[in-house]
């Protein structure tokens, strides 16, 4: 019939009550008939007091005193006033006193890496020389990595930005839909493409849900998204590049131009964008103690560049490229800091991109045919969503499919679905992981995915 206090709630307006709480042993400290204890929870934590005298023995101290960091303990103890603030407690004016402590699970007394080091920043441990744990140690760690503090803050503010997508998108009326991930064929019409065996023949892992939204816009449903799994079988090491991420993608009927999807989707960022600042400044805070970073920075209305003036914007820095040739990563990273410099903000649009770098489905500009009715969107210079207008005319989309060397016997349900009177229509699809990396201005994609998937890890 106990009643367990949260960590977050030992506050100064429970001083003197007697409560029950259960954390992890942080860290202990015996000095002499005392022992002090930090009991985490979460991202919150608080010091304990385990003290000889009326409640407390020698043998209970030292019980205390030798209980494993990282066990999980139920504590009993009076909520005290501290007589100056406790640093490096997120409750700071308050202490446990405790009268008593049961462990309801005893960790290993060895732990493959410290919680402390594993949230030092890295220019501090090489100042003083104190251990800070690399990557692999912490994603074959994953478990425990994940205990951490910033951890903990990356992963709340990324489910964060899971639930803003789904309420703006509601609230302007999308239906949310869920999509195959086992197909007949490539969605991209490339060969970066899982392949797994289905009862006596092949089938594939989704690179995207695109085709299948379309398949619903069609469907007169108007205005879709879905939250799920991407696979790509792409064998890139790179600091944002994963086998499996999580896609945030939308598609919407428009009535006259599809500048009218690329605004809404630009408008539902923002939103995000606003939502994180409202909600999310401690784990903001949180993150940028061991990764410092400037606040994102972004427009009301969000600025949008043709892809021709972006290349002008290269050109004249000293980067030599043609007017049909993709942005390559380090000259998307150097057109961020352009436009930083320019127009003073983190997030922008990039539009009309040539038709020779997007994929067979994309509408052709009806203007310049060597351009397309396509966009992508940057956050810090790196692209966070690729989308475009579709192609809703059948006999135009086989044309295209048969350009990019595709099977149309593959693809014949797709084709099919705009035979019958297909509205024009637009939309894209967010990385979440790339999201949650460049909003918080962390340096490696797999930091903010929660067991990441590359070409070189499919453990844990």
């Amino acid at each position: 019939d106990r009643v367990l206090i949260r960590i977050k709630d030992l506050t100064v307006e429970r001083a003197d009550e007697l409560v029950w709480v259960r954390g992890r042993i942080h860290t202990s400290r015996a000095k002499g008939k005392q022992c002090f204890l930090v009991l985490r929870q979460q991202q919150f934590n608080v010091q304990a007091l385990v003290a000889v005298g009326q409640h407390a023995s020698k043998q209970m101290v030292k019980f205390a005193a030798n209980i494993n960091k990282e066990s999980i303990v139920d504590v009993e103890g009076v909520v005290r006033k501290a007589y100056q603030k406790i640093g490096g407690c997120t409750q700071q004016d308050v202490e446990l006193h405790v009268q008593r402590i049961y462990v309801i699970s005893l960790a290993e007394p060895r732990l493959p890496l410290q919680l402390d080091d594993a949230v030092r920043p890295e220019v501090e441990g090489e100042e003083d020389g104190r251990a800070t744990v690399n990557q692999d140690t912490r994603l074959d760690n994953r478990v425990i990595d994940l205990r951490t503090s910033t951890s903990q803050a990356v992963f709340r503010l990324q489910s964060g930005i899971c639930q803003l997508f789904r309420e703006t998108l509601i609230h302007r009326g999308f239906v949310e839909i869920q999509t195959p991930k086992i197909i007949s064929a490539a969605s991209e019409g490339g060969a970066n493409v899982f392949t797994v065996s289905y009862f006596k023949s092949s089938a594939y892992l989704a690179q995207s849900p695109q085709l299948y939204k379309q398949m619903c816009i069609c469907a007169d449903f108007e205005k879709v998204f879905c939250i799920g799994p991407v696979f790509r079988a792409e064998d890139s090491n790179t600091h944002r590049h994963l086998t499996e991420f999580v896609g945030l993608d939308m598609e919407m009927a428009f009535n006259y131009h599809y500048h009218e999807v690329v605004d809404e989707i630009a408008d539902t960022l923002v939103q995000i964008f606003k939502g994180l600042q409202e909600r999310f400044q401690s784990e903001i805070q949180t993150v940028n103690k061991q990764f410092p970073c400037e606040p994102f920075k972004f427009l009301e209305p969000t600025l949008r560049l043709e892809y021709c003036e972006a290349v002008a914007m290269l050109r004249e820095a000293g980067v030599e490229m043609g007017d049909e040739e993709d942005l390559s990563t380090p000259n998307e990273k150097l057109l961020g800091r352009l436009v930083k410099e320019k127009y003073d903000t983190d997030f922008y649009i990039l539009d009309k991109y040539p038709l020779a770098v997007r994929p067979f489905y994309t509408m052709p500009d009806p203007v310049n045919p060597k351009n397309s009715n396509s966009y992508d969107m940057f956050m810090r210079g790196e692209e966070i969503l690729s989308g475009a207008q579709r192609i809703h005319d059948p006999q135009l989309l086989t044309e295209r499919a048969l350009h990019h060397g595709i099977d149309l016997e593959k693809i014949k349900a797709y084709i099919d679905s705009f035979r019958f009177g297909a509205p024009p229509h637009a939309g894209g699809g967010i990385g979440l992981e790339r999201v949650t990396m460049l909003y918080l201005g962390l340096h490696n994609v797999r930091q903010t995915s929660m067991f990441p998937r590359d070409p070189k890890r499919l453990t844990p």
